[in-house]
């Protein structure tokens, strides 16, 4: 731990360049207001790890550690001074989406290897991680590494069953709908069985997340970095659901949940873009009471005719990318599997319209 207190003012210092030939990770920090989203950040700010992190803060709250170091404009533009902490971090606070910052910060780019990036308590993280597929430019020197969702365990039970007006879905659950990782935050100030109510709640809502318990937001690093939940080599989790997530939704369930399929054989390739953008672009797919089903996030391995190799397709609200990886094992039985996050789905009608365009080879 480091001997400084929350409120005392990280010490700036010099820091060496460190040599970097790769693309940078970016790891987006999101979580509803009072979760402790801000406390990880602080924490990673001012413990002594060993690591060069850039952290964008998403305006500083009171008693904040580094807050009397930073000077916002008076108006409140963006503050675009990057400032080296005593412990080889950068930081900077932003108003904004943080992009801005991000482009001037690879300026400095050797003084670190590692971005984190914090969102406001009420952002959706679906158009902030967009951001890091469309932009061109960014792409060729950054990648998104993952999105980690800091969740309240005493009062997210609430906000995630909140409901909103107009059918809109409300932002704690989209931004546990969109985690890669959730950090189950102030487990001490709640009983067992509120921890495990919570944690069955969030495996509900997204299957694919891993769910971590932390205290004071004190997680080893190691568990929050280097997630590469967007690296098309890495097993996307499909086989890897928790026993919950198993479960026929043989009804259909007006809140943000998870469904999944897996079924034999292949699908031709413009028939795969077709299913997709019917039911993310176009939203024309939906549930046999006739409303739209509406995918948050989508993520499958599928083998495609014609391809050798397969193919793994992830979705973030309407954008969604497909790549090629690794050959079929000549042994293996070619498959399709897919994991749908959101609302109004019903498992019976996604598979149905997906087995109607494989074929077994």
């Amino acid at each position: 731990m480091s001997e400084s207190s929350d409120e005392d003012c990280p010490n700036l210092v010099a820091t060496e360049t460190v040599t970097q030939t790769s693309k940078i990770p970016v790891t987006i920090i999101t979580g509803y207001l009072g979760a402790g989203k801000t406390t990880l950040l602080n924490y990673i700010l001012t413990e002594q790890h060993d690591k060069k992190i850039a952290v964008i803060l998403n305006e500083f709250g009171a008693g904040s550690a580094v807050e009397s170091s930073m000077a916002m404009g008076q108006t409140g533009e963006l503050y675009e001074e990057w400032l080296e902490l005593r412990n080889g971090c950068l930081c900077c606070s932003v108003k904004d989406n943080g992009i801005q910052a991000i482009e001037k910060l690879m300026e400095k780019k050797g003084k670190f290897d590692y971005i984190l990036l914090e969102t406001t308590g009420l952002a959706d993280p679906g158009p902030i991680a967009s951001i890091f597929w469309l932009d061109e430019d960014l792409g060729c020197d950054i990648f998104l590494d993952g999105i980690v969702t800091v969740v309240d365990a005493k009062y997210s039970l609430k906000q995630l069953l909140e409901v909103k007006p107009d059918t809109l879905i409300n932002e704690a659950v989209r931004q546990v709908a969109l985690a890669d990782l959730v950090l189950l935050n102030k487990v001490d100030l709640v009983e067992r069985k509120v921890i495990e109510e919570t944690e069955d709640h969030i495996r509900k809502i997204n299957s694919l997340a891993e769910v971590m318990h932390t205290v004071r937001a004190k997680v080893d690093l190691k568990n929050i970095l280097d997630l590469h939940a967007y690296d098309t080599t890495k097993d996307i989790g499909i086989a890897k659901f928790h026993p919950s997530s198993q479960q026929q939704h043989s009804h259909i369930d007006p809140s943000v949940v998870s469904v999944t399929f897996r079924v034999p054989g292949m699908v031709p390739s413009d028939d795969l873009d077709s299913y997709i953008q019917d039911l993310i672009w176009d939203k024309s797919v939906c549930n046999s009471e006739g409303e739209p089903m509406d995918v948050l996030r989508m993520k499958g391995e599928l083998s495609v005719a014609g391809e050798a190799r397969r193919v793994i397709v992830q979705a973030v609200n309407e954008l969604y990318d497909r790549e090629v990886t690794t050959l079929w094992e000549e042994d293996t039985t070619k498959t399709c599997s897919m994991v749908f996050i959101g609302r109004n789905l019903e498992e019976g009608v996604l598979r149905e319209k997906f087995v109607k365009l494989t074929s077994i080879d």
